[in-house]
């Protein structure tokens, strides 16, 4: 069984490898975890020895299969209990990244398990991000950051880059979440801000900063 440290180590590599699996730094990890680059080391070595994850000295450390698998069912878990915080316990999209945090390490499968099956097998959390299942696995969809696409551009959002409470309560004022359908009507030259149309009717202005963490589909 792993400690919640670790599982917070195999989760963080995972997130940083990207879909490529590509070598992952002690110092990208130190700066995400906030912690000394040689606690890191400590922790990769550690993990390396479990055959969570392949740890090369001086060149980076990337998961095996083992780890993989490891870090989607935490990362599972996870978005469970956020669907169920906002669904059924009426939190907001803004509250519960943190607890989830805390319930991501409960140990019972049994129990994520029937979670899953009360919430109906959820295919995507409050954020708009996939959910994986049982066996790790989950839907694909070719996404695209706003800030990318040309002028014309029409889709709908469905997910966002940043989570942080203040920027999910910002796009809540201008009635942007997962689902919504966004046109991009405008590219301000000067500082890359957009004109968008939203849900077909609402026109305003956006910065770049906001457009480049919004994730859209076609």
């Amino acid at each position: 069984m792993l400690t919640h440290t670790e599982e917070n180590y195999i989760k963080t590599i995972y997130h940083l490898s990207g879909d490529t699996n590509k070598d992952v730094s002690t110092n990208g990890i130190s700066d995400v975890l906030k912690t000394k680059p040689a606690s890191v080391t400590d922790m990769l070595k550690k993990l390396s020895d479990k055959s969570y994850l392949n740890y090369i000295k001086y060149q980076g450390v990337t998961l095996t299969k083992k780890g993989k698998q490891e870090a989607l069912q935490i990362i599972r878990k996870h978005r469970l209990w956020e669907v169920f915080l906002v669904e059924k316990l009426k939190f907001h999209w803004d509250e519960v990244h943190e607890i989830a945090e805390q319930l991501e390490h409960i140990q019972s499968n049994v129990l994520i398990d029937r979670l899953d099956e009360f919430l109906g097998n959820p295919s995507v959390d409050p954020h708009g991000d996939p959910i994986p299942d049982q066996k790790g696995e989950f839907i694909s969809r070719k996404k695209y950051l706003l800030s990318d696409l040309p002028v014309g551009f029409k889709g709908k959002v469905v997910g966002m880059i940043e989570t942080s409470p203040a920027f999910l309560q910002y796009l809540d004022r201008l009635s942007i979440s997962p689902g919504a359908k966004i046109q991009i009507k405008e590219r301000i030259e000067f500082d890359g801000s957009l004109e968008i149309v939203l849900q077909g009717k609402n026109t305003f202005v956006i910065s770049h900063e906001v457009a480049k963490n919004l994730y859209v589909t076609d």
